[in-house]
């Protein structure tokens, strides 16, 4: 577990949070600009020090100001990922590599290179300097360096915020293999509600230098008394279990957790029994009376509603269904809310067309 309590003011901001978190897997810490996720970063990371705080990482404690502990950041066992990589010009992306490995005794190495650069899939880079790689390798061997720093945390503050959306695309399956194969806790910052609904584990919403929320991701999303659910991007993230593959149509058939439900997603194959986590959009969810057979739409799901709130568009309401226990989000027009007559407790179909749910 991460304990985590901090009480930091500036003269126009305050940063107030008490948190624990899981002591492994990847948290989001994400909010809007000026939230406070990079001063509760760097206060972790012992770059700031908060007035009153405590930071406990699993079994090491890096501040307790009650006691006047205060573990400097050179001696805090983590890897910080910033925007820039940040790479020494003057070295090859071995020596830049070498860097981050040397400080770290032989004995106590817990990510050796060969390892940290098929991760990363780096390995055909190793000659090359930094003002020949692209934005997304540089990224890409910056992360590699933290890790070779054999961190106990790994701290990534928005990471792809200066990379264009390909670049984007090409770095996020790297950061999944790090997620999966990988024991080691990752504090990511992001202002961009798919990159955390693709990566994170467990979410912190931050405004104004407070905590909102805290929990595990797909209960956080789904929740409506939260302003998640508000945005254009809204949805829900589900992780489903893989237990058939339709070659010809390119089609996989996942079964929802903890139910007999399934879903079926436009996607490359996937091996039977292996976990894939998709986003529902909640504006890509429709709503009806009855399964509607004859349609191009291939996932209707028998759902409850167990909520709807009024959205931010003043034509549009949100409503929250239970599809066997996995939850989701529909936004849909005042008015059809209206001609279905939509209520807590209502039994209707989820319509949504499997090129809409984003793997």
């Amino acid at each position: 577990m991460m304990d985590v309590r901090l009480h930091l003011k500036y003269a126009a901001f305050a940063l107030d949070v008490d948190l624990q978190l899981p002591g492994r897997g990847v948290t989001a810490l994400y909010g809007h600009s000026g939230s406070g996720k990079t001063t509760c970063l760097r206060c972790i990371a012992g770059l700031e020090r908060a007035e009153e705080g405590f930071v406990q990482i699993n079994d090491e404690v890096w501040q307790d100001s009650q006691k006047g502990l205060f573990v400097p950041a050179h001696k805090r066992a983590l890897g910080y990922v910033f925007q820039e990589a940040s790479l020494f010009p003057h070295l090859s992306v071995r020596a830049n590599l070498e860097f981050g490995l040397k400080r770290i005794p032989r004995q106590q190495r817990r990510v050796d290179m060969a390892q940290a650069t098929e991760l990363l899939g780096i390995g055909h880079l190793l000659e090359r300097h930094p003002q020949h790689l692209s934005g997304g390798e540089r990224q890409r061997i910056g992360i590699a360096r933290a890790l070779l720093t054999s961190p106990r945390l790994l701290l990534m503050d928005e990471p792809l915020a200066a990379l264009d959306s390909k670049r984007k695309s090409e770095i996020l399956p790297y950061l999944e293999r790090l997620h999966d194969e990988l024991d080691i806790p990752v504090l990511y910052v992001s202002h961009a509600q798919d990159e955390v609904a693709r990566l994170a584990d467990h979410i912190v919403l931050l405004s104004d230098g407070k905590a909102l929320a805290s929990g595990p991701i797909g209960e956080t999303l789904a929740r409506l008394d939260l302003p998640l659910a508000l945005g254009d991007d809204a949805g829900v993230v589900i992780t489903g279990s893989v237990i058939a593959y339709d070659a010809h149509y390119q089609l996989l058939t996942l079964q929802l957790p903890d139910c007999p439900l399934q879903i079926r997603v436009a996607h490359a194959p996937l091996a039977v029994g292996k976990q894939l986590r998709v986003k529902v959009q909640a504006r890509d969810v429709s709503l009806s009376q009855q399964a509607e057979e004859h349609s191009s739409i291939l996932n209707r799901l028998p759902v409850i509603v167990t909520q709807d709130i009024a959205a931010d568009n003043s034509a549009h309401v949100l409503v929250r269904l239970d599809a066997g226990g996995t939850p989701l989000l529909a936004r849909i027009t005042r008015f059809s809310r209206d001609q279905l007559h939509v209520h807590p407790g209502q039994a209707l179909w989820a319509q949504i067309k499997a090129v809409a749910v984003l793997a």
